[in-house]
């Protein structure tokens, strides 16, 4: 199987990992977050799906930290209850991290063996957008793991710049 053969199906892997783990969270912010990464992956697919046909690639702009501070601004109100979540939840995230960290392991690896400067763009930017849903999903397992210890590191590291 070619990498970008292997690409579409971690990709579409993602996506139903994600649905799944989403309709078992029940914290709104972890559903949310979920959600929102699923919808990423889902134009993950849809930019592989242009190279394998020989199309131009188009690069969906995403910025998926971006999309999660929005997120994060419109549920604050629910954020602020202190929230401990289930042990399953938990991993539902540390899943979601290990997946993400394995993507982003395979692109770099591959994408020094790709024979199209297509090729090279769509995993340069699958790289680029990987570390930001690995990021988003650490960040939102140390908050629910944790959440008064997260919001005084948060803030910590506003009041000290």
């Amino acid at each position: 199987m070619k990498s970008i053969e292997l690409a579409l199906k971690m990709e579409t892997d993602a996506v139903k990992f994600y649905k799944e783990a989403a309709e078992k969270i029940s914290h709104p912010v972890g559903k949310k977050m979920f959600l929102t990464i699923a919808e990423d992956e889902k134009n993950h697919i849809k930019m592989i799906e242009e190279v394998l046909k020989g199309l131009e690639l188009t690069i969906r702009e995403a910025y998926p930290i971006k999309t999660v501070k929005t997120i994060f601004e419109e549920m604050k109100d629910k954020m602020m209850d202190r929230v401990k979540a289930l042990a399953d939840e938990l991993e539902a995230f540390r899943i979601a991290m290990e997946m993400e960290k394995e993507g982003i392991e395979f692109y770099r690896k591959v994408i020094n063996e790709v024979n199209t400067e297509k090729e090279k763009k769509l995993f340069e930017r699958l790289i680029f957008e990987e570390e930001q849903h690995h990021k988003i999903f650490s960040e939102t397992y140390n908050f629910l793991s944790d959440t008064g210890n997260w919001f005084m590191w948060k803030e910590f590291s506003i009041v000290e710049g």
